[in-house]
């Protein structure tokens, strides 16, 4: 058994007035290449973790914890005093994404690449890429690179 599996992870937003924790493993890890996720990230990739609704609690903050729901299949949550990016709830899923680098203690370990089809950096791994989602996400599961 991992420590991520028994573990509980600590998280906030760039000022700390949101904080959340997330309990045992997340269902996934990876990376995600879409458009609106580097958008969001102003980054050329995203890191995800994935996780069961149960399993994220917003421990501090929840008052301050905005939405920005450009699409109805991702409602981005985020500070409203810093505008410090915290997850991404994915009610279809359902499941939480919390960004990876907002849970520093958590063991990022991404077992495949989304939206491969949009990237605009290629990661230098062997994890396999989907063109857009794995089929059982409600992609294609076409793969690419």
């Amino acid at each position: 058994m991992s420590s991520n599996e028994t573990a509980t992870h600590k998280g906030q937003c760039f000022c700390g007035t949101v904080k959340i924790e997330v309990s045992g493993a997340p269902m996934r890890m990876g990376y995600c290449h879409c458009v609106d996720c580097r958008a969001w990230a102003a980054a050329p990739v995203n890191g995800f973790t994935l996780w069961e609704p149960s399993q994220v609690t917003v421990t501090e903050g929840e008052d301050d914890l905005s939405t920005f729901a450009k699409t109805p299949g991702s409602l981005r949550k985020f500070c409203r005093k810093c505008g410090g990016h915290v997850m991404s709830e994915h009610p279809a899923g359902p499941y939480i994404d919390v960004y990876s680098s907002v849970l520093p203690s958590l063991d990022f370990q991404p077992s495949f690449h989304v939206f491969h089809g949009e990237s605009v950096l290629d990661i230098a791994d062997e994890l396999p890429r989907f063109k857009d989602l794995p089929e059982e996400a409600g992609g294609s599961g076409e793969m690419v690179g």
